[in-house]
């Protein structure tokens, strides 16, 4: 019996090994740049006939977090940030030392992380569309961890006909 389970399964679902990719691509990347730390959250995106949905995975990012804008009239920029903070008051004592004068004082312990996965810093993703959309009537929300984006697509303008008086 082993104690590990096999990295694929047996099915022939090669996701995993993509999502390793992607991983790995986007650590060789932010590796050779010294800036902020960033990730790309992942989103699925799909056609209707009126319109292009987009869903994204943003846990734990709050609304004010998170801007969506067109840089262009077929360009949809959507990016914000996340913090984490760990509040460690409630679940640990705090350590007491004693300063230069004698006197007791209250420290938070230190952390040495065994493992750090969650996403963290600024993302940015751009999704451009093949056809012409109608940006005034583009509705978002977030529900529980996730960023849903609904973009109608323009209405194909109707040639209008001239007459001459």
């Amino acid at each position: 019996m082993s104690l590990f389970r096999a990295s694929f399964p047996s099915s022939g679902d090669f996701t995993p090994l993509f999502r390793l990719l992607d991983d790995y691509d986007t650590h060789r990347s932010t590796r050779s740049q010294p800036s902020a730390p960033s990730f790309s959250p992942r989103f699925d995106v799909r056609e209707s006939e009126g319109a292009y949905h987009l869903d994204g995975e943003l846990p734990g990012i709050a609304q004010k977090d998170i801007d969506i804008e067109f840089s262009d009239p077929q360009t949809l920029v959507i990016k914000g940030h996340s913090e984490r903070d760990y509040n460690t008051s409630n679940h640990q004592a705090q350590v007491e030392d004693e300063d230069e004068e004698g006197e007791q004082t209250k420290t938070e312990p230190t952390h040495h992380f065994w493992a750090s996965e969650r996403s963290v810093g600024e993302f940015q993703r751009t999704f451009s569309f093949p056809a012409r959309v109608d940006q005034d009537n583009v509705k978002a929300s977030l529900k529980h961890g996730i960023l849903s984006v609904q973009v109608p697509k323009a209405t194909v303008a109707a040639t209008k006909k001239i007459t001459i008086e």
